[in-house]
């Protein structure tokens, strides 16, 4: 094992989006799923390593593709455990989190599956401030798939954050998982739209993955998860073509939603009663 510098910090986010400046140089565990767009994130402020959350792994390996990216430019990255540690909360995850994949710049400083984040991390202060910059990614997309008079809009966006107020009365496919960001409440969904969609992020540890479901039912907004095994955490739109819901809350239920029914056939459902004034 390379010897740390004493200099370097591990600090903590509870997504890659937070990282900032003061970022530079440090070690990074982030309640981020491990996809392309949050490595991205991270690297762009040249953070010496990076811990991600795993997601459950998921569909075409969403959850932990990005650590191949980080690869790419030299930086260390790893994944932890979505079954040992709570997604969307860095702090949780640096306490509690063991670690499910590492990429090959990682592994040659002696990081692997089974360690603690934190030993993990601890690795990672040994490795040198990266050279390169990561090729530009934009954050995701957002779609409006559907745009019928007298009907709600289906607005599909790729992250959570690209929920706008003008989605007040629509129907949102986001493709964020639904914890809610270091376990706090939070107003992602500012809008009071007429339901909502997450990845369940492979549910995890205390149900983290979709913690946010329960506290949209106390809105009475319908809202639920899609299993990320159906389709890839990320992609808003593989999410309404191809997703299974996993959860549904209260409110989902008394619209006609459950678990096993496919997402698009219960944006259906919402669409004709909201299109009949039901």
């Amino acid at each position: 094992m390379n010897t740390p510098d004493e200099t370097v910090q591990i600090m903590t986010v509870p997504s890659c989006s937070a990282c900032r400046a003061e970022h530079h140089g440090h070690v990074v565990v982030s309640g981020s799923y491990g996809g392309r767009y949050n490595a991205y994130n991270a690297a762009k402020w040249r953070v010496r390593g990076v811990v991600m959350n795993d997601a459950g792994i998921g569909k075409d390996n969403a959850g932990i593709i990005g650590l191949e990216f980080l690869d790419r430019i030299d930086v260390p990255a790893a994944t932890a455990d979505a079954q040992t540690c709570h997604i969307g909360d860095g702090d949780h995850m640096l306490a509690h989190g063991t670690i499910s994949h590492v990429n090959r710049i990682a592994a040659a400083l002696g990081c692997r599956p089974g360690q603690s984040v934190r030993d993990c991390a601890e690795r990672m202060r040994a490795a040198p401030v990266p050279t390169q910059m990561p090729s530009a990614i934009t954050e995701g997309n957002r779609h409006v798939l559907r745009d019928n008079p007298g009907e709600p809009r289906l607005v599909c966006a790729d992250s959570v954050g690209m929920i706008e107020p003008e989605d007040a009365g629509q129907i949102v496919v986001t493709a964020s998982h639904a914890a809610l960001s270091g376990g706090r409440p939070d107003n992602a969904v500012a809008p009071d739209v007429c339901a909502v969609f997450f990845s369940d992020a492979g549910v995890g540890m205390d149900g983290a993955g979709i913690a946010r479901l329960p506290d949209l039912d106390r809105r009475g907004i319908p809202a639920g998860a899609v299993s990320a095994d159906s389709a890839p955490i990320g992609d808003s739109r593989a999410l309404y073509h191809d997703g299974v819901l996993s959860h549904v809350n209260q409110a989902a239920i008394r619209a006609g939603g459950r678990a096993g029914m496919r997402l698009k056939d219960f944006v259906d459902i919402l669409t004709a009663a909201a299109g009949s004034g039901g």
